[in-house]
């Protein structure tokens, strides 16, 4: 058996709680260093769209409304 097989083997037998700890941190191995640029840009973002709910100007869109919008893109794609 390969060590990948092993490992694999080994980790399917833990807990759910630590099999997704192990997840999390080996889909976080595969992130290269964060991009500085990048976080600042999502920073600004996030307070751009905060002070717009603040001043009673951001639009708010139903979580029914959203969750078809992303269904239609899913179907969109697998065609």
């Amino acid at each position: 058996m390969s060590s990948r097989n092993a490992v694999l083997a080994q980790a399917l037998q833990l807990p759910p709680e630590e099999r997704a700890d192990v997840a999390k941190c080996l889909i976080a191995s595969l992130d290269g260093p964060a991009d500085r640029d990048v976080e600042a840009a999502w920073l600004a973002e996030v307070e751009r769209r905060l002070q717009d709910v603040e001043r009673g100007t951001a639009t708010f869109v139903s979580w029914d409304v959203v969750r078809e919008r992303i269904a239609a893109r899913l179907r969109a794609n697998r065609e």
